[in-house]
């Protein structure tokens, strides 16, 4: 039996994007897969309310807003470190851990984007980040990444050895969209009358890196009267700028922004499109790719080596340029049945239970029981 605590602390319910989800299904996947390890999840009350799952473990909720960073960073090397002393290990899922903790610790990194992309990142969270960040992975008995493209440049920026880190995959549960959601969702966007409209979707809080300024332009020229552009998501650092593009858009009308949508709605656009597109400049996974492609819907993404390792030839890349991804979304269309069957073969080695038992086997090198990894 081992007995770990997680740090789910950091976690602010919809304001970390694809982290959270990240989290939670491996979380998932654990509880389904390895019995013989017990978690104490700490967490805020807004994200232990947002995902009954968690429940299948022991949830240590605090009242306090742990959302601010302000409060939260204090509460991680106070109230936490000494609350988790009886732990087998330690599990900080947002890329830092206190200075102090005794015991085995795992740290997961979702991306280093600060150090590629840190014109946007405020001062004082870039501050942080260059202080906390190297320290943390180095301290860490384990590291766990989101892909190998991760735990490479993990390697390479703080020296660690490579055998300290495990590759955590995202696990995406079976779609569950009904094929009467999926034809209301379409008349919804598209219209009652079948036009022969297509539906493009771009499911990303509206950070600067999220290329939703690339794609409203390449929609602009390469959508006709019926198509329509749908951008779900948070709303993010580049909010007014993704706004005041779509006012100033020749097709504005084609768009819609409806914000940060639940799971079902969710769901539902994902399996509705007619093709998903993810055109970031960074990311250290991109769950909507698997998402979408175990939904049977084809896939753009942009020329980024986390998003082409996760795509595995099943999606198609558009390299920088607008002209680029307006090719693509021709690709996408005219070679639609391919890559419906590429995308539902690779989501296959992207299941809860893949993802559990990646976290299992980290938990288990932690507390050095590397023999017992399935």
């Amino acid at each position: 039996m081992i007995h770990a605590a997680v740090n789910l602390l950091w976690c602010a319910h919809g304001r970390v994007g694809g982290s959270e989800e990240y989290l939670v299904r491996q979380l998932d996947g654990l509880a389904d897969v390895a019995p013989e390890i017990s978690c104490d999840l700490h967490l805020g009350k807004p994200l232990a309310e947002a995902h009954p799952s968690l429940r299948r473990h022991r949830l240590r909720t605090t009242g306090l807003d742990v959302d601010r960073r302000a409060i939260r960073i204090p509460v991680e090397h106070t109230a936490f470190a000494i609350g988790t002393r009886g732990a087998d290990l330690v599990h900080h899922g947002g890329g830092t851990a206190p200075l102090w903790g005794r015991g085995p610790r795992v740290v997961t990194v979702h991306d280093l984007q600060y150090l590629r992309l840190p014109q946007y990142f405020t001062r004082a969270r870039l501050t942080y980040l260059r202080a906390m960040m190297g320290q943390s992975v180095r301290r860490a008995t384990v590291v766990t990444t989101p892909t190998a493209h991760v735990a490479t440049t993990v390697t390479e920026a703080f020296g660690i050895d490579p055998d300290r880190i495990v590759v955590v995959p995202h696990g995406v549960p079976a779609p569950r969209t009904s094929a009467d959601e999926i034809a209301a969702t379409r008349e919804r966007y598209l219209g009652a009358d079948d036009r022969g409209g297509r539906l493009v979707l771009l499911p990303a809080i509206t950070h600067p890196h999220k290329g939703h300024l690339r794609l409203i332009s390449a929609f602009a020229r390469w959508s006709t009267p019926v198509d329509r552009l749908v951008l779900i998501g948070g709303v993010g650092a580049a909010e007014q700028d993704v706004m005041n593009a779509i006012r100033t858009s020749d097709v504005a009308e084609r768009i819609d922004r409806p914000g940060r949508v639940d799971d079902d709605q969710r769901d539902s656009l994902i399996a509705a499109a007619d093709v998903l597109v993810l055109p970031s400049e960074e990311e250290g996974f991109g769950a909507p790719v698997i998402e979408a492609m175990a939904a049977g819907t084809p896939v753009i993404v942009s020329d980024i080596p986390a998003l082409v390792e996760v795509g595995g030839g099943a999606a198609v890349v558009a390299t920088d340029g607008i002209d680029t991804l307006v090719e693509a979304l021709e690709t996408a269309v005219a070679d639609r049945d391919r890559l419906i069957a590429a995308g539902l073969e690779r989501s296959r080695h992207f299941t809860t239970a893949t993802s559990g038992a990646a976290l299992a086997a980290a938990y288990r090198k932690a507390v050095g029981m590397e023999e017992e990894t399935p």
